[in-house]
């Protein structure tokens, strides 16, 4: 039975058909992605709410990366043992009404519970969808991983530019409650159509502990170094801009909002380059870029060029962490679930402390210098960009 899935599944990709498995990831990578858009327009109102001040809110957003980087790797021996389609519709059902479960919180101890909660089970189904995502590159023998990750960044943005709206004009909790919904109504679509994979049974049979051979640990160290780079735009980008170029309120937005622009659209686009090209090749193309992208942002005499360096960076870093997660899922001799959890646990774990390190270097050193040296982490992915090879789907025969 299996056998025949797999082949009509090959047949649908050889008709120019898109298989209803990459309809269901690419939805339920939509869902993740809406989650974590729409808390951030709620983080003012849960402040206001709880009646903290800033230094407390830093330590809850704190919990929630904390929660994502102890879930994710639990997360991981799961899926080696039960198979990523069974991880990820719990963790998806467990996610969806976590955002109204925060609203309803009362204090701050039970939002750090909500907060650890929330941030866990985003991280969970982030490995496992990832995972699934894996899988259906091998049936289809095609790269989808960019453009699962587009997905995400949609969701993100639908959820961060609806939510605000949504508060203003009916309030707090009916956009928790709306949330909640959509999630469900999404999953709802996509769960009939996610791919069911098994573990080997011998994968099912050995204990859960993390991978002793060095190749998952040096794919992590992509991921790593290609999430950091990510995070400080993110979280530093606007503030180079306003405090030490010059820029307006307005442009200083700009900056981010360019960069994930060129993000999202080289996503979509990136699975076609790396079935033309190979993992290797795009993801030494893409560092490059990546890496003249932010030295000009460092180096610029201005806002408008610094935006411009901004989405050239984008350009590159679009594809850098799905080669990586497509290679750690794909790793001879391992389980995608073991592999993924450690380039996920590396990788965010970058993305979540790195810009608190940076702010404190910045106080000294100022962000141009911070711009103008962080790409020499992509000097390190450049030379493991080799082991990218694994990320190019065999398929099963």
């Amino acid at each position: 039975m299996a056998q025949q899935s797999t082949i009509q599944q090959q047949a649908a990709v050889r008709s120019g058909y898109m298989p209803k498995t990459r309809l269901a990831v690419s939805l339920l990578f939509l869902m993740n992605g809406f989650v974590t858009g729409s808390w951030a327009p709620k983080i003012p109102e849960f402040k206001e709410k709880l009646g903290i001040g800033e230094s407390v809110l830093g330590l809850l957003i704190l919990v929630f990366g904390i929660g994502s980087l102890v879930l994710m790797p639990i997360a991981g021996g799961f899926i080696a043992r039960l198979g990523s389609q069974k991880v990820v519709k719990v963790t998806a059902i467990i996610l969806s009404p976590l955002l109204l479960l925060l609203t309803l919180l009362p204090n701050v101890w039970t939002a750090a519970i909500g907060m650890f909660l929330l941030g866990g089970f985003v991280g969970a189904m982030d490995v496992a969808m990832n995972a699934n995502a894996v899988e259906v590159e091998k049936s289809m023998r095609r790269a989808i991983m960019s453009s699962c990750h587009a997905y995400w960044s949609l969701g993100g943005l639908i959820g961060s530019a609806s939510g605000g709206v949504i508060m203003a004009q009916f309030g707090v909790l009916p956009h928790a409650i709306l949330v909640t919904l959509f999630c469900l109504v999404v999953l709802g679509l996509a769960w009939p159509m996610i791919l069911h994979d098994r573990p080997h049974p011998d994968v099912a049979r050995q204990k859960l502990r993390l991978p002793k051979t060095p190749l998952p640990w040096l794919i992590g160290l992509v991921a790593l170094f290609s999430m950091v780079p990510e995070g400080s735009v993110l979280d530093w980008g606007a503030l180079y801009l306003r405090n030490e170029l010059g820029a307006s309120v307005a442009l200083s937005g700009f900056g981010f909002a360019a960069f994930s622009a060129t993000m999202a659209i080289m996503r979509f686009a990136g699975d076609h380059v790396r079935d033309r090209f190979g993992g290797v090749k795009t993801l030494r193309v893409c560092t490059l870029t990546a890496l003249v992208g932010l030295v000009l942002a460092g180096l610029a005499p201005n806002a408008p060029l610094a935006i411009i360096g901004f989405a050239l960076a984008g350009v590159g870093i679009s594809n850098m962490v799905p080669i990586a997660f497509s290679a750690a899922g794909n790793m001879p001799g391992l389980a995608p679930g073991i592999g993924l959890s450690v380039a996920t646990f590396m990788g965010y774990s970058g993305m979540l402390f790195a810009p608190s390190l940076i702010g404190f270097i910045a106080e000294h050193t100022g962000f141009s210098i911070i711009f103008t040296c962080i790409p020499a982490l992509f000097i390190v992915v450049l030379l493991l960009s080799h082991h990218a090879v694994h990320a190019d789907p065999k398929g099963h025969d």
